[in-house]
């Protein structure tokens, strides 16, 4: 009888916010996947009437929200734009921690550059960066996501090198391959986005690293 008890005291159930060793508790996971349908959702309207003519009421209802729930995640139409540069960035981090030891930074970044572009859809992609473009709020935000992106990779490529004396190289290697996507990306939709991603950025570096010599 005893062994019951202290049986059921173990097996207390957790409330919905507490996290288990797991990952986290039921009400976050619950949250992070609004959050995700609410960027499916704006970004899918977004490329098919513009950034303009899709309304918060719009992305909410296509996301089987409130427009009050869509404010408790996002405080505007640009910031979810941002969250979704935001996620793409920490992918990207998390790509070139996990190349292969012996590769140099350069190689890396433009592995793991490379790795991100091949997971993404070359129709959608070009008609963001258009969006994005054409829309003076939208480009303004596009250019200070530029340099998060370059901050965030210098510290991803020092983490990898694991020494305090590679800092400055990991700098370095992060405003180049900063500016490969960058410009590299202008100049993909400027030829018409015929090519696909992964093979212009083995193009861009390609030119970099003749640059380099």
């Amino acid at each position: 009888m005893k062994a019951s008890k202290h049986a059921r005291k173990r097996a207390k159930p957790l409330s919905s916010g507490e996290k288990t060793p797991a990952g986290p508790g039921l009400r976050e996971r619950k949250q992070q996947q609004t959050r995700e349908r609410l960027k499916r959702a704006a970004m899918a309207l977004f490329l098919e009437r513009g950034f303009e003519a899709a309304t918060i009421d719009d992305i909410a209802a296509a996301a089987d929200v409130s427009r009050r729930s869509f404010f408790h995640y996002f405080a505007s139409k640009e910031d979810v734009v941002a969250a979704w540069q935001e996620d793409a960035a920490a992918a990207l981090v998390a790509g070139i921690l996990a190349r292969p030891a012996d590769e140099s930074m350069l190689t890396a970044a433009e592995n793991a550059i490379a790795a991100a572009v091949k997971r993404i859809d070359p129709t959608e992609a070009a008609a963001m960066s258009r969006l994005k473009r054409d829309n003076p709020a939208l480009h303004a935000r596009d250019q200070l996501k530029y340099e998060k992106l370059e901050r965030a990779l210098a510290d991803g490529l020092a983490q990898r090198a694991g020494r305090k004396s590679d800092r400055l190289n990991a700098r370095l290697v992060a405003m180049i391959a900063t500016g490969a996507m960058r410009v590299g990306g202008e100049s993909w939709i400027g030829e018409g986005a015929r090519e696909k991603p992964e093979a212009f950025v083995k193009r861009t570096f390609d030119a970099i690293r003749a640059i380099l010599k």
